[in-house]
C-alpha cells in the first residue's frame, strides 16, 4: 500500500446519552457508550496500522484514555454533519481518506486500495480521483479525495445527512464534479442492536465484539 497523506476519523466522544442512542433499549446509555468506545478503539487501531503520514481524530468532545498515541486530535467545527465533514477535508492537502467510528470491522487490508491514489495509469490526473465506501443504510462509511485542496467548495456541503439517500447524493456530487469515483466494499454501520451483533460476528476478535459479549441487553436480564 502506498502512503496516504491524511487518514481521518470523525467521531463523537463516547459519553452516555450522547452516542449510540439507538442502542437504548435494549442497552442502557452507559452500555451504549461502552459499545461506542469499543467501536472507536477498534477503528483507531486499524488507522494506526494503515500507512499514512498523518492520522487525525476529528472529534466532537474531548479525548479520553481510549485514545492511543500516534493520532492527532482536532475539534469538529460547528454546524451539521455536512459542514463538519467539509471542514475536515478543507484542512488537508494531498491524498486524504475519512472514515467514521461506526464500522469497527474495517481492516488495513480493506483500505489497502485507497493508498494507490494517483497510480491509475499515465494520465497524470490523479487529483480527480475519489474513493467512496457505501453503507447498507444508504449512507457512506468512507470518503477519500486525492486532492481535497482542488475539490469544489460544495462537494460535501448541502448533502442531506442521515437519510436513506445520503450516499446516493454524495456519490452524485463526486461524479458531477468530474471525479473518477472508485468504490470500497459496502459495509454495515453499527446503529441498532442487531447491527452491533452482525458486525461483532464479522470481527469476533476485536474490542468491539469482546465488549458486546460482556454486556447483556436489559430485556435478557
Amino acid at each position: 500500500m502506498s502512503t496516504l497523506t491524511n487518514l481521518l476519523v470523525i467521531a463523537k466522544e463516547p459519553l452516555p446519552g450522547r452516542v449510540k442512542t439507538r442502542l437504548t433499549p435494549p442497552y442502557t446509555p452507559a452500555e451504549a457508550a461502552l459499545i461506542a468506545e469499543a467501536a472507536l478503539a477498534d477503528t483507531l487501531r486499524t488507522v494506526l496500522a494503515v500507512p499514512a503520514r498523518r492520522r487525525v481524530l476529528v472529534l466532537e468532545g474531548r479525548p479520553g484514555p481510549w485514545l492511543p498515541p500516534g493520532i492527532d486530535v482536532v475539534p469538529q467545527c460547528a454546524g451539521g454533519l455536512d459542514e463538519r465533514l467539509a471542514a475536515a477535508f478543507a484542512g488537508c492537502t494531498g491524498p486524504t481518506l475519512l472514515v467514521g467510528m461506526d464500522t469497527p470491522q474495517i481492516t488495513p487490508e480493506l483500505l489497502d486500495p485507497v493508498g494507490h491514489f494517483g497510480h491509475f495509469g499515465t494520465s497524470g490526473h490523479f487529483d480527480r480521483d475519489a474513493w467512496f465506501g457505501p453503507a447498507d443504510d444508504g449512507g457512506f462509511w468512507a470518503l477519500g479525495l486525492a486532492a481535497p485542496e482542488c475539490a469544489p467548495p460544495d462537494l460535501i456541503r448541502g448533502v442531506p445527512m442521515s437519510v436513506p439517500e445520503t450516499g446516493a447524493v454524495q456519490r452524485r456530487r463526486l461524479v458531477d464534479a468530474g471525479l473518477t469515483v472508485r468504490e470500497l466494499p459496502r459495509l454495515r454501520d453499527v446503529d441498532s442492536a442487531s447491527d452491533a451483533a452482525y458486525v461483532a460476528a464479522l470481527a469476533p476478535h476485536g474490542r468491539f465484539a469482546a465488549t458486546l459479549r460482556r454486556l447483556t441487553p436489559v430485556g435478557a436480564r
